[in-house]
């Protein structure tokens, strides 16, 4: 009878607070003319492991399964490879494509705060935008979105195309750029001792990751004082990060965005601009949101290398936002207002319920048969402020008394007019 280890049933608060994120991701989607879409949960294992999908670390972390044709499937990893699925094989497809999802994905991972197997993510993505105006759009829906949340962030970010240039300066071979790279982006969890252990292990010579190992132990320079000392001013990568940088600068957005030159992002499909938001005052571990560039994937999926459909995407964590969100105040609607039936009334308890909910007000009906004073003390530990008492004698008059349970207050008037009254008094239900 106990949920599987990294999974939740959500209720009451919590599950409303949980909806409220939602709702204002979806509200913030939506200004930014982003278009909904779902795509399938179970997909074909192949698809899940192709090389052109998660890389060696995350496929690590699939739940696979058959089904009773024996067919290998598997459960999504995460909202962007069913997408670019779904481009891939929409050849009439009009581009520039916008879309967004909120849905269930599962990871056989570590489980620890914020970070579940069975856990909501919520993405929005481009498809056939080639410039930085992409990137520089959702991070600034990245902005909105905490601002909205009342959560101060801040934005990592890189590109993995100016890394591999660095990396190749360093000495790094090609073919080790993919796996030190997934190395470097766990610095700040293992440092710079143990960055050089991990590559050590992996076979690494020492006169190979000893450079990088230098280079991340000392001061890190900035991005320019970077592209000096190794030589790269006329590199691809150099130019996008400058790109970026400029629209970022004139946005404003400078403020909370912070060039790292090691970020570059677990899966391995990036390609070039990589981000993480984080909370800004390192009160909780787990980035918020992340995301990247990802231009060769569709076309290689589509099984048309030159098929080119460049994308770019950004992916919230509703759960590690909930940890954030939690005591925070984020409003999340009024809490109901309670209808107490008094006697033989309850025919006009459920009209004034239906007239309350009509106008917007969430309303909840109160058990009948129960004594008052057991009632009253019910709604006021749920933090109710409103009830409705509705007594047999008010009924035939038409009326009912209306009670503020923090003010102490009591009136008694035709239901209209307490409706219009808590109209203008509370915050209906989001």
């Amino acid at each position: 009878m106990q949920n599987v280890k990294g999974t939740f049933d959500y209720r009451g608060e919590e599950q409303r607070l949980r909806n409220r994120i939602r709702s204002v991701l979806e509200d913030r989607f939506a200004l930014y003319d982003f278009e909904p879409m779902e795509t399938a949960i179970v997909n074909e294992r192949s698809l899940l492991a192709s090389k052109y999908a998660g890389g060696d670390e995350i496929l690590k972390e699939m739940y696979t399964l058959s089904d009773q044709g024996g067919r290998e499937l598997g459960l999504r990893y995460d909202l962007t490879v069913p997408f670019a699925k779904f481009v891939a094989g929409s050849p009439g497809l009009e581009l520039p494509f916008k879309r967004y999802e909120i849905g269930k994905v599962f990871r056989d991972g570590p489980v620890k705060r914020g970070r579940l197997r069975e856990f909501v993510q919520c993405d929005a993505d481009i498809a056939g935008i080639n410039g930085p105006e992409a990137e520089a759009e959702l991070m600034q829906l990245a902005a909105d979105v905490f601002r909205e949340l009342g959560i101060a962030i801040v934005i990592k970010w890189n590109n993995r195309r100016f890394l591999g240039e660095l990396l190749g300066r360093l000495g790094v071979g090609e073919a080790w750029m993919p796996s030190v790279m997934l190395t470097l982006d766990k610095l700040e969890k293992i440092g710079a001792t143990g960055v050089e252990q991990e590559l050590a292990d992996k076979g690494l010579e020492p006169d190979v990751y000893g450079p990088v190992v230098r280079l991340i132990e000392e001061e890190l320079p900035d991005f320019e004082e970077l592209v000096t000392l190794y030589g790269l001013s006329d590199k691809e990568g150099t130019a996008e990060v400058r790109r970026l940088g400029s629209l970022l600068e004139g946005t404003g957005l400078n403020g909370i965005c912070k060039f790292d030159p090691f970020l570059s992002r677990g899966l391995s499909f990036y390609t070039g601009t990589v981000y993480e938001c984080f909370i800004a005052d390192g009160s909780f571990g787990s980035s918020l949101a992340s995301g990247g560039r990802y231009d060769a994937i569709i076309g290689k999926l589509a099984g048309k290398e030159q098929f080119n459909c460049p994308a770019v995407g950004l992916s919230f964590g509703l759960d590690s936002i909930l940890e954030c969100c939690r005591g925070r105040g984020l409003e999340l609607g009024m809490e109901p207002v309670w209808l107490v039936p008094i006697g033989d009334t309850m025919i006009e308890t459920l009209r004034a319920a239906s007239m309350l909910r009509d106008a917007g007000i969430r309303a909840k009906l109160a058990p009948s048969g129960r004594k008052l004073k057991r009632t009253l003390a019910a709604a006021s530990a749920e933090g109710a402020r409103y009830v409705v008492l509705v007594g047999e004698k008010e009924a035939a008059a038409g009326q009912m008394k209306l009670k503020d349970m923090r003010a102490g207050e009591e009136m008694t008037a035709p239901l209209q007019q307490l409706v219009c009254m808590l109209e203008k008094t509370v915050t209906k239900r989001k």
